[in-house]
This record gives structure tokens, C-alpha cells and sequence, in this order.
């Protein structure tokens, strides 16, 4: 059994002009109260005041009064629920017990007569369509839509990560050799700048010319240095610019690959779209007043339309005797929108008509939702690809600003290498004068030890560029073992969502054939071998195309005398088996969609097809399944009841 609302404290109940009922005061204990009474005794109506305080709009206002109350006080709560005539039928007002889940609970909790679930069974309804009713399948879309996005954003930032990573090994290889090789040349320079001092002991020179020479080495020195730094800054700039010629050229082929929509497209759309509102929008109202109209008057069929017989034929003196005989032979009704004697079959076949007409226009919104559907994809297609080409028209603006700076920059850098490598030549012809055989072997020893000191320079730069590198590198991994975490997060999320719709078919598959197989035990009848559903796939017209679309098929197996079986139909099950099928079915919808933790009430009527000793089995096998059962019978069906809580004769 499911866990489902508890409560200890009983359900009162205060109505008021609610369907036949003037006013009365009702108290329910937890477990299953039995409405015990015959037709017309407003047992229906005070089951209609428990769905109003649930939150239900399935509730018809008393004929002569323009407003009804109930109030359910539950515990320490009070719950209320005022129903007022308009003009255009009945408004509700109040504060219910549920907030959103009152049209699940109408499917799934409150099986009077004319339930919906209750019904599909024997009306050829498509069984899957209730089921899944309540669950909103464009919402779990569009969550797969957006978290699809979300994991290839951080597939593409996991697949950087990990080219960074696979640059590391090489990076760190690089550093471990700027490392010796920066090693080996200090001393390398160390041992120069010892034979420069040992040469320099050994010569007996003039001091002032030593210095003036050494000033000009120096200087010499420093242009060299600046000069292979400017090389250096023209080949880092050349290989800049020819990376943004590159990313240019690709960002206009991508430019070039996207169509040039208008805005007068989109406007045709954007007209399109707000033509099928407004004429989905005008069906659904259309639809809405139908369901109204075929509420009214099933309810009226049901126990309006008996009662104004019986009271127009008691007025008039007959006997109650001959008025139940004439109607049994007669089958008639006073219509109560004219007042004229009516054959209950052209009462039910006007609402037929009305029925088929309700569903065909229930087809065509469907229809005019798949063409919305389709015109939203494209308008967002195109909006997509329109934010992509102004992305791109960006990028590319700021790569030819880019280009033009960096353009600028190498001009300048060759202007300045050009002015240095003059200035070399000069320094390099002062030097020269100043040589002497004496400073000769000293001379060249300094000039070695300039080149020694500028490659120290560049291997210490390389060097810093290379650390600085890997220590990003390093940085940005650091979030790599987060990234994966939330991938995965996401890919189960993903998963759960893309199999979301089929487990809830199949639970609701296999909620109705477990609980189908055991109420068939318990109420043992007596050729019939398994009632189960089976989920299949059929082709279908959804709009202007065909699809393969999910559906349930219901099996009957009957078996004959000599145990043969065989598959039969839902037309040639007894009237007690449809009741009971329909029963599970809607018992299978309240157990998917979570009933039990939520509505406390679950309403049963209309049960007289069935047998008095299947009923007392099947209110028994029921009442696991919800805090309050309440049970509307006739007196000789409500006898066989042993386990009830309660009983409730007038009203």
C-alpha cells in the first residue's frame, strides 16, 4: 500500500445551495463513510460539495439560488468555497484545499457517474491521452532543450580543459630545458667575465681611453639588445596579425554561410502566430462552454430531471406508485429547458452530438498547437541564427580594429629597428677607431661577453613566458573536476527527463494490471481471465504530418467452460465489468500522479451495475488508498458494507 495523507481528526462539513441541497451540516471520520439512500436524495450533490471545497469547478449552483457556500473544516483548518451565479453561468471564489491539483483530482479522485477516466474505458477514449493529461510535456521539452545546451556548453569548455592539459607535458619540458640552458650559460658568462679580468690585469693602458672604449661597448651592448627586442616584438606581431587574418577569413565564411533573413519574415510569423492564439484561444472558450453545457445537463439527466417528474406527477395527485410505473414503461423526462415531456434517448443523443462536436474542436486546437509549435521553432531558429550573425559582425569589427592597431605597431617597430640598426653600424665603426692591438683580444672578449648577457636576457624572457603559461594552464584545471561534476549532474538529469514520460506510462501500466489482476481475484468473476493494458506504438496524423505516437491497448482474456481462452472486447464485458475496469483505471491514475499524498478524499457513485457483495469487496480493496472513502449507495448495496466508519442516511 502507498503512503497517503493522514489525519486523525474527522472532515466537517457545512453546505449550502450546493446541487439539490438546501442546507445541511455533515461530519466524516477518516476511513469509508457510506451515503446510504435512494435516487434524488442529494447524495450526489453532497459529494459535488466535497469536490468544491477540494478546489474542483465541477459543481452546479442549487437551481432558485443566486449563491451557494461550503466549508470543509479539516483539523485546525477551514477551507471554503462560494459559488455565485453570473451571467454568463457559475463564478467560484474561496480559499480550497488544493491549490493547483483539483483538475488531476477530478480525473483521478472523484469517480462519480460521469468521470472522465472512470468513462474511457467503454467510450473508446484514448486511455494514454488521460493518463498523461496532467503531466506537462512541453515544459519537460523545453528542460531538455535548455540542459542539451548546458551540457554541450560544458562539453566544449571539458574538451579546451583538456587540450590544455595535453600542452602541459610539453610546456613543462620546455621549462625544464630554458632551466639548463639558462644554467649553462651563467656560467658560461661567469667564465668570460674571469678571462675579461685576467686580460684586463695583465694590460697596461691608457685609463681614459680604457673608459671611453668600454662606455661605447656598453653602449654598443644595450643598442644590440634593443635592436633583437624589436626583431623579436615584429615577429610576435607578424605571427598576431596572421592569426587575425585567419580568424577573419573564417568569421566572413561563416558570415557567408548564414542567410540574410528580413525582419519582414519574422513579422509574418510573429502575425501568423498571434492569428492561431486567437483562434486557439477562441475554440478553448468554445470548448470550455461545451464541457459546462454537458456537465449541466448530464447532472440534471442524472438527478434533475427524475425529481422534476416525480414532483410534477405528485402535484397532480397520482399515486407515487403508478408515477414509478409509468416511468419505468415510458422512459421519459421533463426537459428543464422547456418543460415538455422528452425521450431520455433524444435528450442523450443531443449530447452525443454535443460530445462529438466538443471532441472535434478539442482536435483542432490540438492541431493549431503542433502549427504554433512548428512557427515558435522557426522563429526561433531564425532568431538564433540572427544573434549568431550579429555575434559574428562583432567579432569581426573588433578583429579588423584589432588588425588595423597591430598594422600600426608593426610599422612602427620597423621604423625603430631600422633607426637601431643605424645606430649599431655607428657604434660598431666608433668601436672599430678604437681598437688598438693592445685592446684587441680584450675587445673581442667583451663583445662575447654582450652576447652572453643578451641571450641570458631572452632565455630568462622565454622562460617567464613559459612559467606564466603553464601556471593559467595550472589554474584553469583547477575547475576541471568541478565541470565534471556538474557534467554528470546534468547527464543524469538529462537521462531521468528523456525517460521521465515513458516510466510514468509504465507505471501506469503496471499500476492498472497489478491492481486489475487482484480486484478480479477478490470479486471472482467467473470467465474472465486477465484484464491488462499494453503500451504500443501506432502511426498517426499529428497536424499536416505522420508520427509514431505511444498508446494504450486494453486486453480482455476470457476463458470457456472447457478452459479454453481466448481475447474478447470491452463491448461484450457485462455492465458490472466496465464499471469495475473503469474503476481501476482511474485507481491507476490516482496512484501514478501521487493522489494519495495530496487529495484526501476519494468519491465514489453510481456503483448500482454492480453486485451488493463486489461492491462491499471493492470499498473495502479501495479504502487503502485514501484518508476519507466516501461511498454514495442504495440502502440494500450499502447492507453488505461491514467495515464502514460511517453512515450517513439523511442529508
Amino acid at each position: 500500500m502507498s503512503s497517503k495523507v493522514t489525519t486523525d481528526e474527522s472532515a466537517r462539513f457545512v453546505v449550502k445551495n450546493v446541487g439539490g441541497i438546501d442546507e445541511t451540516t455533515v461530519e466524516l471520520p477518516p476511513g469509508i463513510t457510506v451515503l446510504a439512500g435512494r435516487n434524488a436524495t442529494n447524495r450526489t450533490s453532497f459529494l459535488q460539495a466535497i469536490m468544491a471545497t477540494m478546489g474542483s469547478e465541477r459543481v452546479s449552483l442549487k437551481g432558485d439560488a443566486d449563491e451557494g457556500h461550503v466549508e470543509l473544516e479539516l483539523g485546525d483548518e477551514l477551507y471554503t468555497r462560494t459559488l455565485t451565479r453570473t451571467g454568463g453561468g457559475v463564478s467560484t471564489s474561496g480559499d480550497p484545499f488544493l491549490d493547483d491539483d483539483a483538475d488531476v483530482a477530478d480525473l483521478f479522485a472523484f469517480l462519480l457517474g460521469n468521470n472522465e477516466a472512470r468513462r474511457a474505458v467503454t467510450q473508446n477514449v484514448d486511455l494514454r491521452e488521460i493518463i498523461m493529461r496532467p503531466v506537462d510535456t512541453d515544459a519537460i521539452h523545453r528542460n531538455i532543450s535548455e540542459l542539451e545546451t548546458e551540457k554541450s556548453r560544458l562539453d566544449d569548455r571539458i574538451d579546451e580543459l583538456q587540450a590544455l592539459k595535453r600542452d602541459l607535458p610539453e610546456l613543462e619540458t620546455e621549462r625544464t630545458r630554458l632551466r639548463e640552458e639558462l644554467d649553462a650559460k651563467r656560467e658560461e658568462l661567469a667564465a668570460k667575465e674571469a678571462e675579461i679580468d685576467d686580460h684586463s690585469s695583465d694590460v697596461d693602458e691608457s685609463r681614459e681611453e680604457k673608459r671611453e672604449l668600454e662606455a661605447k661597448l656598453d653602449e654598443l651592448r644595450d643598442r644590440r639588445a634593443a635592436l633583437e627586442t624589436v626583431r623579436s616584438d615584429i615577429d610576435l606581431e607578424q605571427e598576431s596579425i596572421e592569426s587575425l587574418t585567419r580568424e577573419q577569413r573564417e568569421l566572413e565564411d561563416e558570415l557567408a554561410d548564414l542567410d540574410d533573413d528580413t525582419d519582414e519574415t519574422d513579422g509574418n510569423i510573429d502575425h501568423r502566430i498571434d492569428q492561431l492564439r486567437e483562434r486557439k484561444q477562441r475554440l478553448s472558450s468554445e470548448v470550455s462552454e461545451l464541457q459546462n453545457v454537458l456537465k449541466f445537463n448530464e447532472e440534471m439527466l442524472e438527478d434533475g430531471a427524475v425529481t422534476a417528474t416525480l414532483s410534477s406527477e405528485n402535484d397532480s395527485g397520482v399515486d407515487s406508485g403508478a408515477v414509478t410505473d409509468k416511468l419505468v414503461d415510458d422512459d421519459t423526462v421533463v426537459c428543464w429547458t422547456c418543460g415538455s415531456n422528452v425521450d431520455r434517448e433524444n435528450i442523450e443523443g443531443t449530447l452525443d452530438q454535443l460530445r462529438a462536436l466538443r471532441k472535434e474542436k478539442l482536435s483542432t486546437v490540438r492541431d493549431i498547437e503542433d502549427d504554433l509549435s512548428e512557427l515558435r521553432a522557426q522563429k526561433k531558429k531564425r532568431e538564433k541564427k540572427r544573434k549568431r550573425a550579429e555575434t559574428l559582425r562583432a567579432k569581426r569589427r573588433r578583429v579588423e580594429d584589432e588588425l588595423d592597431r597591430r598594422e600600426e605597431t608593426l610599422s612602427e617597430k620597423r621604423e625603430k629597428r631600422d633607426e637601431l640598426g643605424e645606430e649599431v653600424e655607428a657604434l660598431e665603426e666608433t668601436v672599430d677607431s678604437l681598437e688598438s692591438e693592445d685592446f684587441g683580444e680584450i675587445l673581442d672578449l667583451h663583445k662575447e661577453a654582450n652576447e652572453l648577457e643578451f641571450e641570458l636576457r631572452r632565455l630568462e624572457s622565454s622562460l617567464e613566458s613559459v612559467e606564466s603559461d603553464i601556471t593559467d594552464i595550472e589554474e584553469e584545471l583547477a575547475e576541471e573536476r568541478r565541470l565534471d561534476d556538474e557534467r554528470e549532474r546534468i547527464a543524469d538529469e538529462l537521462t531521468d527527463l528523456r525517460t521521465r514520460i515513458e516510466q510514468i506510462e509504465t507505471q501506469a501500466i503496471s499500476e492498472f494490471n497489478e491492481h486489475m489482476d487482484a480486484v478480479l481475484g477478490i470479486l471472482e468473476y467467473a470467465n474472465i481471465e486477465r484484464i491488462w493494458i499494453e503500451r504500443v506504438e501506432r502511426r498517426v496524423r499529428e497536424g499536416r504530418r505522420k508520427v509514431d505516437k505511444a498508446a494504450f491497448e486494453l486486453h480482455i482474456v476470457r476463458s470457456t467452460e472447457s478452459g479454453t481462452t481466448y481475447e474478447d472486447t470491452v463491448d461484450h464485458l457485462s455492465e458490472s465489468e466496465q464499471e469495475v475496469t473503469g474503476l481501476i483505471f482511474a485507481l491507476a491514475g490516482y496512484l501514478v500522479h501521487d493522489l494519495y499524498e495530496t487529495v484526501p478524499f476519494m468519491l465514489l457513485d453510481s456503483l448500482e451495475a454492480i453486485d451488493s457483495d463486489r461492491i462491499a469487496r471493492l470499498v473495502d480493496y479501495l479504502s487503502d488508498y485514501a484518508e476519507f472513502l466516501v461511498v454514495a449507495l442504495l440502502p440494500e448495496d450499502a447492507q453488505a458494507i461491514e467495515n464502514e466508519d460511517a453512515r450517513v442516511s439523511e442529508i
